[in-house]
């Protein structure tokens, strides 16, 4: 409480529409709490906005007393930005609205929105929007920082399929910045991240998809791992927009469908995704299965809301979590080399490395479109370590350091700024590439004071 006064915060209610938690309240340590358990703050107050007008309060209020906050979404970024000491956190999360114009197939969703909310409003009339694959995951943070999942070969990244957005910018004003509106600040937007205002609405195009499509899980021993992620790798270059096939290597969940024995034996694992006809599907993916002798596998058709779902037991909240990630032109032998010596010495069960395709779509819109400029990554890489207690860190944080190092002489330029954790901040150029320059001048346009500084920075120094 140090940084705020009790006349201070009365004032701040007096104010604000919705709901003000301080630490003596029994829902504050539910709420500060975050998907990354290693990220354990405690803000001087909670500000649960429930319309633009309380992000507009709340954000005068921060900027008038000069403390620092943070925006909460889904509270689901890996670097923990969702949360802050001391000062105050914009809770967004109450914010859920999601409006569907089935007639112009257009999505508008509140930041509080999970992508499991969005997906369900939205496949009640067959439509959707490329998303990520956790159905936890804030739909806000995701879109800011570019977002990508099972359509986006198809569809395009989710900043693609960003049509317009209403946001409060550091002055307060409430602006709406699309292609024709603000086209400055809609271009920094879609990748930027959260740096140059707090976003209370975004439309999105949506696309006919399912309500049910082909997708599952084909899992192989890991003894055959050479061979099966050098054809999956080939296999890929070519496959057609309307497939995408993701390689995860860790040690076996207990899937139903695995024997008993492979449970918690290593494993290379291809999640797919068909995004059309499921008899054309059947025929397109069967060449995967050719690829080793597999230990078992669950494909089928089944609801696209299912599938956006069937990894959310792998990623649920309270564990601690460390990520690195690079992207790929190709995946030679040199990486595929290093993924295997890495994926045979996981820290943790609960260790991945998996590997998304895109291509497609994604690759096709120009790279000066927006501030997401990675179009030429067919393959992110993210090494994903997990595990339970603070005693395992060290072990783990440093695994994964040592496989991002023995890797990047494989990468390629750019970052998904989504995957960067907060000890990051000087990748944070190099992950903007050519955009940075011009997100500079855009930060130094809407916010020169660096009052939206609690993310991957862009400085307007």
């Amino acid at each position: 409480m140090s940084q705020l006064t009790s006349t201070a915060i009365k004032e701040f209610k007096a104010g604000f529409a919705g709901g003000v938690l301080l630490p003596d309240n029994p829902q504050y340590d539910e709420v500060r709490q975050i998907w990354n358990a290693m990220i354990d703050r405690r803000p001087s107050m909670v500000a649960r906005c429930t319309s633009p007008a309380d992000v507009v309060h709340a954000l005068n209020f921060v900027r008038q007393h000069n403390v620092p906050f943070s925006l909460r979404g889904g509270g689901h970024n890996i670097a923990g930005n969702a949360v802050c000491d001391e000062g105050v956190m914009i809770d967004l999360s109450p914010m859920k609205k999601v409006d569907i114009d089935q007639q112009h197939h257009q999505g508008h969703v509140e930041p509080g929105c999970t992508l499991a909310e969005f997906d369900t409003a939205a496949q009640a009339y067959g439509l959707a929007t490329p998303l990520g694959i956790n159905s936890t995951t804030g739909v806000a943070g995701l879109t800011l920082g570019g977002g990508f999942g099972w359509l986006s070969r198809k569809y395009g990244l989710t900043v693609d399929n960003l049509l317009g957005v209403d946001v409060v910018t550091a002055d307060g004003q409430q602006l709406h910045a699309s292609e024709s509106e603000n086209a400055d600040l809609f271009w920094g937007l879609r990748g930027g991240g959260g740096n140059f205002g707090i976003v209370t609405r975004f439309t999105f195009q949506l696309h006919p998809v399912g309500p049910n499509v082909l997708c599952g899980l084909i899992v192989f021993p890991f003894e055959q791992a050479k061979s099966v992620i050098t054809q999956f790798a080939r296999f890929t270059e070519t496959m057609p927009d309307e497939l995408n096939v993701w390689m995860v290597t860790r040690k076996a969940p207990p899937l139903p469908f695995l024997p008993e024995e492979v449970h918690g034996k290593e494993i290379v694992a291809f999640a797919l995704c068909y995004a059309g006809d499921p008899a054309e599907g059947e025929k397109l993916i069967e060449p995967l299965r050719g690829f080793g002798t597999a230990y078992g596998e669950h494909i089928g058709v089944q609801p696209y809301t299912d599938w956006q779902q069937a990894f959310d037991p792998l990623l649920t909240p309270g564990a601690r979590n460390y990520w690195k990630s690079h992207n790929f032109l190709t995946l030679d032998e040199g990486v595929i080399d290093t993924i295997i010596d890495y994926a045979s010495a996981l820290p943790s069960s609960q260790c991945e490395i998996f590997i998304a395709t895109l291509g497609g779509q994604a690759s096709r819109v120009d790279p000066q479109a927006m501030a997401y400029s990675s179009r030429d990554a067919n393959y992110v890489l993210n090494v994903h370590t997990r595990w339970e207690t603070a005693e395992d860190d060290a072990r783990c944080i440093t695994w994964a350091r040592d496989f991002f190092a023995r890797s990047q002489p494989f990468a390629s330029s750019g970052a998904y700024v989504n995957f960067l954790t907060g000890d990051e901040t000087n990748r944070i150029a190099f992950a903007y590439g050519a955009s940075y320059e011009r997100l500079v001048a855009i930060k130094k346009q809407y916010d020169p004071e660096n009052l939206f500084r609690i993310n991957q920075n862009i400085s307007p120094a």
